[in-house]
C-alpha cells in the first residue's frame, strides 16, 4: 500500500509518499510543489493539478490523506488554501484513490502524543519513523509525510 501525504497550500505545496509493507513504513518520495507566486491563482492552481497528476501517475498511490484547513482569524486565508485542497481531492478522484482527511491537531498527536507539538517535534517523529537520518526536506515535505504517517496511525494495522 502506498499513502500520498498531502499539506496543501498555494505558495508551497507539500506530497510524501510512504510505502506500507508488512506493518512497517518505509519513505518512497517527499517533495514540493511551488507554483510561481506571481501568476495567477488559476494558474497557480493548474501548476498544482499538473504537478500532483505526475506523482499520481508515477507512483500509484492507493491513499490520499490531506490536512483539513484549520480556520484561524483569516477567514480569507482558509478560503484560498481551500483550493489547493481541492486541486489535490480532484485529483485523487481522476484516479479513484480515497482521500482522508485529518486536522493538524489529529496529525501532531498521532505523531508525537501531543495535538501542540512544534514543527522540530513533528520533523523528529518523520525521521525516527521511516528511519531517514539525513532530512533536509522543507517543512511542507516534512508535513506532508507526517499527514501520511497519520492514516497509518490512524487505521486498524490489520487492514494494511
Amino acid at each position: 500500500m502506498i499513502i500520498l501525504g498531502i499539506d496543501p497550500g498555494l505558495l508551497h505545496t507539500g506530497y510524501g509518499l510512504i510505502k506500507i509493507k508488512k506493518k512497517k513504513c518505509s519513505v518512497i518520495d517527499y517533495g514540493i510543489i511551488s507554483p510561481n507566486s506571481k501568476n495567477y491563482l488559476s494558474d497557480r492552481l493548474f501548476t498544482i493539478y499538473n504537478d500532483l497528476l505526475s506523482i499520481i501517475n508515477k507512483y500509484n498511490p492507493t491513499i490520499m490523506s490531506i490536512e483539513k484547513i484549520f480556520y484561524g482569524k483569516n477567514v480569507n486565508s482558509a478560503l484560498m488554501l481551500g483550493h489547493a485542497r481541492g486541486v489535490a481531492m480532484i485529483c485523487a478522484s481522476k484516479f479513484n484513490i480515497p482521500v482522508f482527511e485529518y486536522s493538524a491537531r489529529k496529525v501532531k498527536q498521532s505523531l508525537t502524543g501531543n495535538g501542540n507539538a512544534h514543527k522540530e517535534q513533528i520533523k523528529f517523529m518523520v525521521m525516527n519513523e521511516l528511519n531517514i537520518k539525513n532530512f533536509n526536506a522543507p517543512t511542507d515535505a516534512s508535513d506532508a509525510l507526517a499527514i501520511a504517517i497519520c492514516h497509518v496511525n490512524q487505521v486498524k494495522v490489520n487492514e494494511l
